[in-house]
């Protein structure tokens, strides 16, 4: 599932995809419930699904000769999910001038819709010489005008 919307008063595209995961035998504790740290893996899912979807998976990038790792990334709980749920995980593209690529995350309880975390992740740019960029790179600010993120 993915969403492309228009803000038409602020002339901004937003980019968002939502997809759903199953809530693993291996992500729960002892009580039955998904342990905290999976929650990284949540947006992971969400980061991959979106870049899929929208030309900027992991391996779009590295064709391209750069990597993008994470340098933040947070994480509200607010409520349980449990074994046998599923979520859907709504990640949302967040359009920034420096040299980096923001998301922001909502997790949703499949079976009733509740929120139960949100959060955010920032990633920047290196070469392969693990260099940081301190400029967008030319193929990324050609990815944000095809999508009108300018």
């Amino acid at each position: 599932m993915d969403t492309l919307t228009q803000n038409t008063s602020l002339k901004q595209t937003t980019l968002f995809h939502r997809t759903q995961v199953p809530v693993r035998f291996s992500e729960v504790d002892a009580l039955g419930i998904v342990w905290h740290g999976h929650y990284i893996k949540f947006f992971e899912d969400g980061r991959e699904a979106f870049g899929s979807q929208y030309g900027l998976s992991y391996l779009d990038v590295y064709k391209y000769k750069f990597a993008t790792p994470l340098v933040s990334i947070n994480v509200d709980f607010k409520k349980t999910v449990k074994y046998g749920d599923s979520v859907i995980i709504e990640t949302t593209f967040i359009n920034s001038p420096a040299a980096k690529i923001i998301f922001n995350y909502r997790i949703f309880r499949v079976s009733d819709n509740e929120l139960v975390a949100t959060g955010s992740s920032i990633q920047v740019f290196i070469n392969m010489e693990h260099e940081l960029l301190i400029t967008i790179p030319p193929f990324f600010e050609e990815w944000k005008k095809t999508h009108r993120l300018h």
